[in-house]
């Protein structure tokens, strides 16, 4: 086997800010492939973040430890035995390779990737239009725990992030395609931005994220109750930081108006039980998780604790959002939008129509069904 990487700063479209974080204009990444002595090639894309303590160096510096040799399209669980042998935490450069070892098992088994995972994926059927009508008009309706209804399309949330109420409101009308908005939070100005985004989306389902903005649980209890009063708000993700106690935790969940979904306090498949007491669902993203095989893990342990279960992304391209696309089954609902918010997105798979997530004009057919945007 051998390894192959390279550094890509995704360029955003619009300035990119959420909860303590300074606005930024484009994302590294790091693109991986491993290739056998067959030919058969798995592709993979690292995308770290800073709240994580991982960066586009960190991961390269683990990817030049790595001994290709060691990996193997036909040993899943050996080559990850490996992986984690070689250093505690890099979950993001580890998820480039569970991924890329995926897409080239899948592609020697001639299967895409959701089938050689068993999940199979819903494509839109005709009606989903009407559907997707209902969808938005039934605002603050959730799914029931273990599933979408299996009529509905997998619908991806597209998201808005902090700035000025005036450009909040170019942002929402620039997505109107989309029949879902998440909205990220934990500015001085979340008041004015929200209703920026109502003036330009007055009924629009919205979900917000807080990114653990909110210090105190009587703060976050008020703006939650805030939130509420609109109506259409779906849930709040992170209301908290995610090492706040258990009691205060505990103690906002009982309270809170809406339901709660953590992001920064799930990480893994283990972290179940115990999000279990404080929430009512949970993100599950690639990069956080250590890859596919682990998220697959955590999905399926979160709905045995009784949690509603989100794929979500950070800024990616379609490389490692069509890897993601992949769980869809396994979720009550997709924020796989990393890819829609850059404007160099160097691969081509899963599409979001209408927010409609659909492999059915995918580049490829095999394995993570992803193919170079330069190719047509």
């Amino acid at each position: 086997m051998q390894l192959k990487f390279r550094r890509h700063d995704l360029q955003l479209a619009h300035a990119w800010a959420i909860a303590g974080g300074a606005a930024k204009h484009a994302h590294p990444v790091v693109f991986v492939e491993l290739s056998d002595a067959d030919g058969v090639v798995g592709l993979g894309e690292a995308s770290p973040s800073w709240r994580y303590h991982e960066s586009a160096a960190t991961a390269q510096a683990f990817f030049e430890r790595v001994d290709a040799r060691q990996l193997s399209f036909a040993n899943l669980a050996g080559s990850m035995a490996y992986l984690d042998s070689l250093a505690h935490g890099e979950f993001s450069a580890k998820s480039a390779l569970n991924v890329a070892l995926l897409d080239g098992a899948a592609k020697r088994a001639g299967q895409p990737l959701h089938e050689f995972l068993g999940l199979g994926f819903r494509e839109p059927q005709p009606g989903s239009e009407f559907r997707l009508q209902a969808a938005r008009a039934n605002a603050g309706g959730l799914p029931p725990k273990g599933g979408t209804p299996n009529e509905n399309p997998h619908i991806t949330s597209f998201s808005i992030g902090i700035d000025r109420p005036a450009v909040i409101r170019r942002k929402v009308l620039a997505a109107a395609e989309f029949p879902v908005l998440k909205m990220k939070v934990g500015s001085v100005h979340d008041r004015e931005n929200f209703a920026a985004l109502r003036e330009a989306a007055p009924a629009k389902p919205v979900r917000v994220d807080a990114n653990e903005a909110w210090r105190t649980k009587e703060h976050a209890l008020e703006m939650i109750e805030w939130l509420a009063a609109d109506g259409r708000v779906q849930f709040v993700e992170q209301p908290m930081p995610a090492g706040a106690s258990a009691e205060d935790l505990r103690w906002l969940k009982a309270r809170s108006p809406l339901p709660l979904f953590a992001d920064e306090s799930f990480h893994f498949a283990g972290d179940a039980a115990r999000c279990a007491e404080f929430f009512h669902g949970v993100n599950v993203k690639l990069c956080k998780t250590g890859g596919v095989t682990a998220a697959v893990a955590a999905l399926r342990a979160a709905r045995t604790a009784g949690l509603q279960t989100m794929l979500g992304c950070m800024i990616e391209s379609s490389l490692l959002i069509s890897a993601a696309a992949h769980l869809a089954e396994l979720a009550d609902f997709l924020d796989l939008d990393g890819n829609l918010l850059v404007t160099d997105d160097p691969f081509r798979g899963v599409t979001a129509e209408r927010g409609i997530i659909s492999f059915a004009t995918a580049a490829k057919k095999l394995g993570l069904r992803v193919g170079l945007a330069s190719s047509g």
